[in-house]
């Protein structure tokens, strides 16, 4: 009974082992006709590129649907984009049965890997830094978001990226009945782009995507602009930046001394015009608010020096803060905004100089003031009749007693010495520095606070001077 059962189980595995064998024959078959096998003659060779007239280039025509653009890094000086590109070229060595064309068609997709068995132009981003295909999120984490491995560049390199090749399985392959091969593929960038700053935050930053056919030369491969050329997503938006229309397209040929040859090139130029608005709000309407509060210090006397001390010191301290805290691109060059800064940070400085300059004046008036005592002087008189007096006279603040005499000189002349010395002239008193009197008025003016009066209308003047020349200077510039 054994044997029995032996033999039964052998007979159901040899069965069952036929069974899956035709099982995957068939399949086997069905794939194999799904394949290209049916519209690639026996001869091709995927290696050797289509045959042209004439010996001309092959035509592949290029088109891009930007889906989306994000990540400006200025620090990096690169900007990321997500994208369809579309290539498409006449592959007349295909043989197309009409089989294989649904019924009102005339064209037909095939699967992803079939491109690999066709001859394929090898286009790629000539300043990417990096470039992956499918979702954004099929690149590493790390690679695309954590700054800090970006910076350290010690990144990984996943296995879905691929650096500058277009050519991936996240791709779609179509044929039509005219023999043309259409490619499209989704696919990310990190693009570098080289950006100025001399006129930031109102800077326009131009960055072109360079397109090159890498093994081809020009006489072997032309890339050219298809008819839609690259379009943007209407409902593309940018965070900081308004994205200039239309785009300027470009073809060309470079030399490139790498590979010793002329290569087909197509550019495109992406604008990007940054919006005022958030450092209108952020850094300018503010850091002139406090400038305009610094003037408040000509109103307030001395009387008042911590109240006065303090609105400038903070004013100065609220200015050094708020420029050290923008989002400044670290250059080494002066920017349009530094210039801003410089010049509310000088004006502030000014207010607080001059500060210092009416008191140290105040405090020679006052030094003056309680020095200098009331003299009146006496009044010399029979000077005529050689008769001595004293003559009392006062020399900053000093009161000194000296007799007048009488000296012979030349005949029908007398001159007056003092003490038997040549007459002294009398010195300017420092009081006249720091206080006059208006002979129209006859009220006394005092030096600082004639300067404090001054610097009421002088500061506003020489900031709106400033404000005046710069807005139409940057704007001209930027436009």
């Amino acid at each position: 009974m054994l044997d029995k059962f032996n033999t039964n189980a052998f007979i159901s595995f040899g069965l069952g082992f036929i069974l899956m064998w035709l099982s995957e024959a068939t399949e086997a078959h069905m794939n194999y006709t799904a394949k290209p096998r049916v519209v690639l003659p026996p001869n091709y060779v995927k290696e050797i590129r289509p045959p042209s007239k004439k010996g001309s280039p092959v035509i592949v025509d290029f088109s891009i649907f930007v889906v989306d653009i994000n990540s400006i890094n200025v620090e990096d000086m690169d900007f990321r984009v997500d994208m369809f590109i579309h290539q498409r070229w006449l592959e007349s060595r295909l043989e197309i049965p009409d089989d294989i064309f649904e019924e009102g068609d005339d064209y037909v997709t095939l699967l992803p890997e079939v491109f690999e068995n066709f001859w394929q132009p090898d286009p790629y981003f000539l300043n990417s830094k990096i470039a992956g295909y499918g979702s954004p999120y099929v690149a590493s984490t790390s690679l695309l978001r954590n700054k800090g491995e970006r910076d350290s560049k010690n990144f990984h390199l996943d296995k879905d990226i691929k650096i500058a090749t277009l050519t991936h399985k996240f791709t779609s392959v179509t044929l039509y009945k005219n023999k043309t091969v259409r490619y499209a593929a989704r696919m990310h960038a990190i693009i570098a782009c080289q950006m100025e700053f001399q006129l930031y935050p109102m800077d326009i930053q131009v960055c072109p995507i360079y397109i090159e056919s890498f093994s081809s030369n020009n006489q072997k491969v032309k890339l050219r602009w298809s008819d839609s050329g690259v379009t943007l997503n209407p409902e593309l938006k940018l965070l900081q930046y308004n994205l200039g229309q239309p785009l300027e397209l470009e073809e060309s040929d470079g030399y490139m001394p790498e590979k010793v040859g002329n290569f087909s090139r197509l550019t495109v130029y992406f604008r990007f015009e940054r919006q005022i608005g958030h450092h209108l709000i952020q850094t300018f309407a503010p850091s002139s608010l406090v400038v305009m509060l610094s003037w408040f210090s000509f109103w307030l006397g001395l009387d008042a020096i911590p109240g006065r001390v303090t609105l400038l010191v903070t004013c100065m301290l609220t200015l050094v803060t708020m420029f050290t805290g923008a989002d400044i691109p670290p250059v080494a060059y002066v920017k349009a905004l530094d210039l801003w800064m410089a010049g509310c940070m000088l004006s502030v400085f000014a207010a607080l100089a001059e500060f210092v300059v009416v008191k140290v004046l105040d405090v020679q008036y006052q030094y003056q003031v309680n020095r200098i005592p009331k003299v009146l002087p006496m009044r010399i008189s029979n000077m005529e009749k050689g008769q001595c007096a004293t003559v009392a006279s006062w020399e900053g603040g000093a009161v000194r007693s000296r007799k007048a005499t009488q000296t012979p000189t030349t005949p029908g002349q007398t001159s007056l010495q003092g003490n038997g010395g040549p007459p002294k002239p009398a010195r300017r008193q420092s009081l006249l520095s720091v206080a006059w009197t208006d002979t129209d008025t006859g009220v006394e003016k005092i030096m600082w606070r004639e300067i404090d009066k001054v610097s009421r209308a002088v500061f506003p003047i020489l900031f709106f001077v400033f404000v005046l020349l710069y807005w139409p200077i940057l704007l001209m510039k930027s436009s």
